[in-house]
């Protein structure tokens, strides 16, 4: 078996990498740089073998400064290119910055000034170029720009998707139109989730915790859900080593298989790690 492992975690240094969305009044927990020590600390309290570090900015110096860590428990790296201007060669560049480490692609869709980002032909050309080299394209949206996620898995049928946070349900105004929206794009056989971005939901709605969990197994299935803590900001909620917990919890009655897909074989074999 595969160690564990939790596939999306972030790291920042905002002395390169300011990250602006933090509020200092609201986030004290993650009002502070989070570095490669910080992380191996993390996975060490939650049991976790290794972690996939996902971008915070869309930034390429930022992805050649994360690609650059070269701490054991990074299994590999989310980074970010502009899909519209020549991605093949962005690619290169940044394999030559560390072959191999660079495990999969991600823009934050849903701090976009254009909400139907996804929708642009030029976007769509360029995760074709992802396609051709085997790598995935992470989701991080808002609940309601899920039926654009599964237009375009539709039309990238030769690309793999994976949605972070499970498609933004901690946010979602209708849990009826957010699970709709998600059954629907789980019809792609070319999609997965990431069962992360609930640590805040574990104290302010139980309740909706396992009701998110219950519909991701059901559209899923424990073979497409991978386990994420999203640590650092998991830290605004219950934290990383409490978020584990509960996750254990919600598939306790899983069988050691499925279990074993949702906390390892699943992350593992969507980005490759070991390849």
């Amino acid at each position: 078996m595969r160690p564990a492992l939790d596939s999306h975690v972030h790291l920042w240094d905002r002395t390169t990498d300011p990250q602006p969305w933090i509020d200092p009044a609201t986030m004290p927990a993650i009002d502070r740089d989070f570095l490669p020590g910080d992380l191996e600390r993390m996975l060490k309290a939650t049991g976790m073998g290794a972690a996939v570090v996902v971008q915070s900015s869309n930034s390429a110096a930022e992805t050649r400064r994360l690609l650059g860590h070269r701490t054991p428990g990074i299994a590999g790296v989310v980074g970010w290119i502009d899909l519209t201007a020549d991605p093949a060669g962005q690619l290169d560049e940044l394999d030559a910055v560390a072959p191999g480490r660079l495990v999969g692609i991600r823009h934050l869709v849903h701090l976009d000034p254009d909400p139907a980002w996804l929708a642009r032909p030029a976007v769509e050309a360029g995760l074709a170029r992802l396609g051709e080299r085997g790598l995935g394209f992470d989701l991080v949206l808002r609940w309601w720009q899920l039926p654009l996620a599964a237009s375009l898995a539709g039309a990238r049928a030769d690309v793999g998707f994976v949605v972070d946070h499970l498609g933004g349900v901690a946010e979602a105004d209708d849990a009826q139109v957010w699970a709709g929206n998600l059954r629907d794009l789980a019809r792609r056989p070319n999609t997965w989730a990431k069962v992360s971005g609930l640590a805040g939901l574990v104290t302010d709605d139980p309740d909706g915790v396992r009701r998110a969990m219950d519909a991701a197994l059901e559209f899923f299935g424990p073979r497409r859900l991978m386990y994420g803590s999203d640590w650092p900001v998991a830290e605004l909620g219950v934290g990383a080593v409490r978020w584990r917990e509960t996750v254990d919890t919600l598939v306790a009655e899983l069988s050691p298989a499925e279990r074993a897909a949702i906390l390892s074989e699943t992350g593992a074999a969507f980005y490759r790690l070991g390849r």
